[in-house]
């Protein structure tokens, strides 16, 4: 590649000066002159003691320095923005010794090398007949060292040479033996020219061809041409050769060789035509690249602005956007946005706040598509081009060194600004609260609870807070979409949210049970064993008592016939889930027992819970997730059966999805409970295992960004505390889903409590999914207490064991409602009952009793059906 070198004394024409801008990059003999916002990269030569940093911060791509400064200066400094520049140590010094140093220590720790050769030296340096051990030509050699070293991103070390300044200048012929051997050529702009201005200057564009040994493998010589615009999404394939890339350059335009007519501007008699941005070279110097600005109707003959189709992703949505400014229909929605700035902001700072409390994945692309269609409103409205904010986005790619990365002043979530960031005593919701980024210590917040005042307690016992009319504003069109269209709405939703293309929904029993390892196999049998035991035990006796002589009331208990569960998928495999609903399910006597579980990629259900499913004895399997599940389920389709009620945890959509479908009669479908993010309470004394408590609290901490970790600390000393604190950090560290805990577990918080007293008040206040009692003791204090989803009682009783073995179930209230709602359990499955039967005596003892009742009431049909038979008697 051709690099111009330009001064900050020289005077260039305009027209040069333009095309200059057109080339990848330049390099700068005075970094205060650099053209920073231009197309071009720009280099520029610094010494080691300038302040380089801020020469980078501010634009600078690459700081070119002397290979004999101080590099201390600059080694901390990101090795793709430095270039080591290597001239004579001496008079007699050769070139091999400067592409000696060059390939010893230059390429090992910047992106770029620079030789400064005399036209004599890179005639030797570029001779084949040279140093064979270092391969055809010792340029060559060095470029293919260069080549092996990758600078990230940024590609290999790359390699340039420029004439020393006691040569003549630089010729074609000597341009192509560096283009040949690899390398790139730095000129000098005032040895350049375009157009008509080129006497006795190199032309611009033979220039360029010959620093990058440009070829052509077809017989009339003519280069391949890719033309992409400012997205460098594709337009088209043209050809060029040295005539027309002299015209281009000349007029800054896309002008090409056409092979029927010859030189052919693009665009002149259409009006489509095209400016020229930039032009670059691939990397086997055999095609190039012209980089434009397309106008109306496009590149292609068949006015598309692309032969290959339109665009798509953002490119599309820009189109779309800029048409839309244009053409919106008076107060069409649209028209709305761009001309209403209050409307067009709220939008955004709305969606901003969802994509930033999104956490499934599929949930975080639906926001960040939100956000950026309302972003391009905004960038239309204003007159901002997507290719003005990739530039922008360029920029500031130049300006990441060594930032202290805060946000705005009330921004947001704001990040701290101390060592010890300060945070608000007084909610979970805090915006002082952020993750911890990568190397930060992963930590709970701690209070005391003789610190806080009454106000503050309480505000530790909220949740995170949910938008729930939104989120049923998102929902209902699903689940309306799958009321109208049935299986065809599931199979579309789900190739949307699952990335899974299916031909059916459902699946009937009996199912091909799969083959799984031995003992993953023999683990789930156990759990199933435990937990249909413990289960099994839950099973009511019908119960009869005589309330008076005569008067016989019985209660007994029914199972429901269609159940529906829903085992969740998403992050992780969960045949836990599709235990602990099945087996109750199956306990109670369920007819008919409905799974849905989301499909994986290619449509089929994960082995493990196919397998639970063939042991609970599942009649049916809805490959599908979400909303969309719970809709199906509860309204039926061709496929899926109608089921009387839906069992089962999911994300804040299912559970609005249930919800929806338990308030609307048509349904007629009941749930088992609200559901919110995991949570975890753990009460800990000086004799738990600083270990073990934090195995609990990560526990729970790492199924979900919002999920709930809270310690309770009975009179723990700071040494005891420290401990736990550094096992959380040690053990959060090493998990796989560390991404994940760095979020929720700076959420979650510990409480200083003076007694046990103490803390189980907080502890039946809050009402915890888990509470877990790591205490001296730990049985006896189970009798005080009064709302928890389910207790782990002592030093050995981990939560994980609740979760997939013990026999306990783990579909337990959370958000606090297990103050008034029970774990799912084998009476979830089941419906009571109750019968009265009368003798001829009963009737007698009880009439009266009846008809003054019926009487004060005014309610005379309920009179005589007793006094009708009392007549009789």
């Amino acid at each position: 590649m051709l690099v111009p070198k330009i001064s900050a004394t020289q005077t260039l024409e305009p027209a040069l000066k333009r095309a200059l801008r057109l080339l990848p990059s330049a390099i700068y003999t005075d970094a205060s002159s650099a053209d920073v916002d231009g197309e071009a990269a720009a280099w520029a030569l610094v010494s080691a003691s300038d302040d380089v940093q801020t020469l980078l911060n501010s634009g600078l791509s690459v700081a070119v320095v002397g290979a004999d400064d101080d590099l201390a200066q600059v080694s901390g400094f990101d090795r793709a923005r430095l270039a080591l520049r290597y001239g004579p140590n001496s008079e007699v010094d050769s070139y091999l010794s400067i592409i000696a140093r060059a390939a010893t220590a230059g390429i090992a720790c910047a992106g770029a090398v620079i030789l400064n050769l005399t036209a004599q030296q890179i005639s030797a340096a570029t001779d084949s007949g040279g140093v064979e051990a270092q391969g055809p030509s010792a340029l060559a050699g060095l470029v293919r060292a260069a080549e092996r070293q990758v600078v990230g991103a940024s590609g290999p070390v790359r390699v340039l040479v420029e004439l020393s300044g006691s040569s003549d200048g630089w010729t074609l012929g000597l341009l192509r033996r560096v283009g040949a051997a690899g390398a790139s050529a730095v000129v000098d702009a005032g040895e350049l020219g375009v157009g008509d201005d080129s006497t006795g200057r190199l032309e611009l564009g033979a220039a360029l061809m010959a620093a990058c040994d440009l070829s052509s493998d077809r017989s009339d010589g003519l280069v391949t041409t890719v033309v992409v615009d400012e997205q460098r999404v594709c337009l088209g394939v043209a050809y060029s050769n040295g005539a027309s890339l002299a015209a281009a350059l000349a007029s800054g335009d896309g002008v090409y060789w056409s092979r029927k007519r010859g030189l052919w501007h693009k665009g002149l008699t259409s009006g489509a035509t095209q400016a020229l941005v930039g032009v670059s070279v691939d990397c086997d110097a055999d095609a190039l690249c012209f980089r434009v600005r397309q106008q109306s109707p496009g590149f292609c003959h068949r006015q598309t602005s692309s032969c290959f189709g339109p665009a798509a992703g953002i490119a599309r949505l820009a189109q779309t956007v800029a048409a839309r400014r244009l053409d919106a229909p008076e107060g069409s929605y649209t028209h709305r946005l761009f001309n209403d700035a209050a409307l067009l902001r709220a939008k955004i700072v709305e969606e901003a706040g969802e994509l930033a409390d999104a956490a499934d994945p599929a949930d975080v692309a639906f926001e960040a598509a939100d956000l950026l269609y309302f972003a391009m409103v905004k960038c239309a409205a204003h007159g901002v081009s997507l290719a003005d904010v990739e530039r922008s986005l360029d920029r500031k790619h130049l300006k990441v060194v060594r930032r202290p990365g805060d946000a705005k002043p009330g921004a947001i979530p704001s990040e701290p600004k101390a060592a010890v960031p300060e945070v608000s005593r007084t909610s979970i919701q805090n915006t002082g609260i952020r993750a911890a980024l990568p190397g930060e210590k992963i930590a709970l917040r701690v209070y005391s609870s003789d610190e806080l005042s009454g106000s503050e307690r309480d505000a530790l016992l909220q949740r995170p807070l949910v938008d729930s009319q939104e989120i049923m504003r998102r929902v209902r069109p699903i689940v309306d979409a799958v009321r109208a269209r049935g299986d065809a709405a599931v199979l579309e939703l789900t190739a949307k949210f699952d990335r899974a293309q299916m031909d059916s929904v459902v699946v009937r029993a009996p199912f091909a049970v799969p083959e799984l390892p031995a003992p993953v196999r023999a683990a789930i049998d156990q759990a199933y064993a435990n937990v249909r035991c413990f289960h099994a035990a839950q099973l009511p006796a019908d119960s009869a008592v005589e309330t008076m002589p005569g008067v016989t009331c019985r209660r007994f208990s029914r199972a429901i016939e269609r159940v529906g569960l829903y085992v969740p998928g998403g992050t992780a495999v969960l045949p836990s889930s599709a235990l602990m609903l099945g087996v109750p399910a199956q306990v109670a006597g369920c007819r008919e027992i409905v799974l849905a579980t989301p499909p994986r990629p290619d449509g089929s259900i994960v082995p493990e819970v196919l397998y639970v499913a063939h042991k609970v004895g599942a009649t049916a399997i809805v490959k599908a997730g979400g909303a969309q599940a719970i809709a199906a389920m509860a309204y039926g389709t061709e496929s899926v059966p109608k089921v009387d009620k839906i069992c089962g945890p999911g994300n804040q959509y299912v559970t609005a999805a249930k919800m929806l479908a338990q308030n609307d009669s048509d349904a007629m479908v009941s749930i088992d409970m609200p559901a919110g993010p995991s949570e975890v309470l753990v009460i800990a004394d000086a004799t738990s295992n600083p270990a073990y408590v934090a195995s609990d609290l990560l526990s729970q901490a790492e199924h979900g960004p919002d999920s709930q970790a809270v310690l309770l600390a009975v009179d723990l000393s700071a040494a005891q505390m420290a401990a736990i604190e550094a096992e959380v950090d040690a053990q959060a560290a090493r998990l796989p889903r560390v991404d994940i805990v760095r979020q929720s577990i700076p959420k979650g918080f510990c409480l200083h409590v003076p007694s046990m007293a103490d803390a189980l008040a907080f502890s039946n206040a809050y009402a915890p999914e888990h509470l877990i009692l790591q205490t001296d003791s730990a049985s006896d204090y189970v009798k005080d207490i009064v709302n928890a989803g389910s207790v782990f009682v002592g030093h050995y009783s981990p939560e994980s064991c609740g979760d997939y073995a013990s026999g306990t179930n783990h579909t337990l209230p959370t958000y606090g409602y297990s103050k008034m709602y029970s774990g799912v359990n084998t009476a979830t499955f089941l419906k009571h009952i109750t019968s009265q039967e009368l003798t001829r005596a009963g009737l007698a003892n009880i009439g009266q009793t009846v008809m003054t009742l019926a009487e004060v009431e005014e309610l005379e049909a309920h009179r005589n059906a007793v006094a009708i038979r009392l007549k009789d008697l």
